[in-house]
C-alpha cells in the first residue's frame, strides 16, 4: 500500500497516510490534528525494491 504525504492548509500540520490507491482517489482524507479536509498532497520520494536477477 502506498504512503501519501499531506499538509493541512488550515493549521500547517504535515502528516502521512498509508492507504490503497482506490481509497486515495475518493479524497476523504482529513488532518489528524484539526480535522480539516482542506489538505494538499505533497510530492515525496518513492522507494522501490526489486529482487536481484541472476
Amino acid at each position: 500500500m502506498p504512503v501519501y504525504e499531506f499538509q493541512c492548509k488550515k493549521c500547517g500540520n504535515k502528516f502521512e497516510l498509508m492507504e490503497s490507491i482506490s481509497q486515495h482517489d475518493k479524497h476523504r482524507e482529513k488532518c489528524p490534528k484539526c480535522g480539516s479536509r482542506s489538505i494538499q498532497n505533497k510530492i515525496s520520494s518513492v522507494n522501490v525494491q526489486t529482487s536481484k536477477k541472476s
